[in-house]
């Protein structure tokens, strides 16, 4: 009989409800929601709020489909892990290898978003330099993940109360304004395409299932975080779409770069626009976070199932983090940094973030003993909502991401079949 591997070792446990949720919230409260509203409104026009709530209801069905599932496999990973344990290996691999690569780009983009809030002319360089920072308070250990991740989402929250508030004074817009795009709202298309950027803004509480392994009382603790970070993400959203169309000319809401600093600069809280800034910029720091955290965990995962090369999956040092991981995803995202035009390759990334959670949806359809607020059909309208959003995106996203998930399962199947053709040496 060949003798088994060890077991890796396991995470530790460090997380509750508050330190989850804040995970959950400042990934769903990163730089998206300071630049979504512009692109999504040109799209929506005055149906804004209802590509909004389109995106919420998407986002509420697979966050019941994770809590499920990360309640019942509360391991790094996510999605991989349970497409893997539900579906079979190559369905958890599409959803692995889509969120990593993914949520790569938009690491790097979410990096230099704030490189260019913060010093414009010196934006890559001081991009790759918060890569290299956020990484090292990774390696520190999840619980200084938690502690940083509050004091940015502390900011955030500041600098939309201020918006708010400044949608509230006004000057408003004379009524009866023309929105801009005036068959958008007519077109069912549009405002579809609208919700699914909408909704890769929602998708930050897959943090706390890919955080599973880390968690206490994962039972508890996940459901009540995801539910909680999804909740109050929902109405910050939707409070904002409606304070923005009340506030902004229509035009200008569509054709801005900064619709919430425009909401301050044209307000009487004009005084404000510093932080406003300053919460663009945390809200970008607290999603990097975030996001390198999670790509770091499925990176772990899959490496443990040998889907990506087994050194990844190397654990270790005082605070019991998987550094090889965290390391490679750095070097992965600096790279992309320093070689790419980061803004105009991450589209596809949506697509990926829906293929992921296509897979969650199904892998939650198969369960058998189900909470009184996860019934079965919603797992089918998670499903067909994930791919309704998917197939609106641009054709340049769909193809890009198609082509990256084609061409990590022709390398899997080559890796397979070589596996399969190398003879197996006695004892080992």
């Amino acid at each position: 009989m060949p003798s088994q591997p060890p077991l890796p070792p396991a995470l530790r446990r460090r997380l509750g409800v508050l330190d989850a949720t804040a995970i959950g919230l400042g990934s769903m409260l990163g730089a998206g929601v300071f630049v979504v509203f512009s692109p999504a409104a040109a799209l929506a026009g005055p149906l804004l709020p209802a590509a909004v709530a389109v995106a919420g209801v998407v986002a509420c069905c697979n966050a019941i489909a994770s809590a499920q599932l990360a309640a019942l496999y509360p391991a790094s990973g996510g999605t991989y892990v349970y497409g893997r344990r539900r579906l079979g290996p190559w369905p958890g691999f599409i959803a692995g290898w889509g969120f990593v690569t993914g949520k790569t780009a938009s690491c790097a983009a979410m990096a230099l978003t704030f490189g260019h809030y913060l010093a414009p002319g010196y934006a890559v360089p001081v991009a790759v330099a918060a890569v290299a920072a956020l990484t090292g308070v990774n390696l520190l250990g999840i619980t200084r993940t938690a502690l940083l991740t509050r004091v940015l989402l502390a900011v955030v929250l500041a600098s939309l109360v201020l918006v708010a508030a400044a949608a509230v004074v006004g000057p408003h817009p004379p009524s009866g304004a023309v929105p801009a795009g005036p068959d958008a709202a007519a077109n069912i298309r549009n405002v579809l395409s609208a919700a699914g950027l909408v909704f890769f803004a929602f998708a930050g509480y897959a943090r706390i299932a890919t955080l599973g392994e880390e968690v206490k009382d994962p039972a508890r603790t996940i459901p009540r975080a995801i539910f909680t970070a999804l909740s109050l993400a929902f109405v910050i959203y939707l409070g904002l779409a409606l304070l923005l169309q009340g506030h902004l000319p229509a035009q200008q809401l569509a054709l801005s770069t900064a619709p919430l600093l425009d909401a301050v600069t044209g307000s009487s809280l004009q005084g404000g626009a510093p932080l406003v800034q300053a919460g663009a910029a945390a809200g970008s720091l607290g999603a990097l976070l975030a996001l390198i955290t999670g790509v770091g965990r499925t990176t772990l995962a899959m490496a443990r199932e040998r889907d990506l090369p087994a050194a990844l999956a190397r654990v270790g040092g005082a605070h019991t983090v998987p550094f090889a991981a965290e390391l490679t995803v750095a070097a992965a995202v600096i790279v992309l940094l320093l070689t790419t035009e980061v803004l105009t390759v991450v589209g596809f990334s949506s697509f990926g973030v829906l293929v992921y959670y296509a897979v969650t949806n199904a892998s939650a359809y198969t369960l058998t003993g189900r909470p009184w607020y996860a019934p079965r059909w919603l797992n089918v309208l998670g499903f067909l909502g994930c791919l309704t959003l998917a197939v609106t995106l641009p054709p340049g996203s769909v193809l890009g991401m198609a082509a990256v998930l084609a061409a990590g399962m022709t390398v899997r199947l080559v890796v397979l079949r070589l596996r399969q053709s190398r003879p197996e040496v006695p004892g080992s």
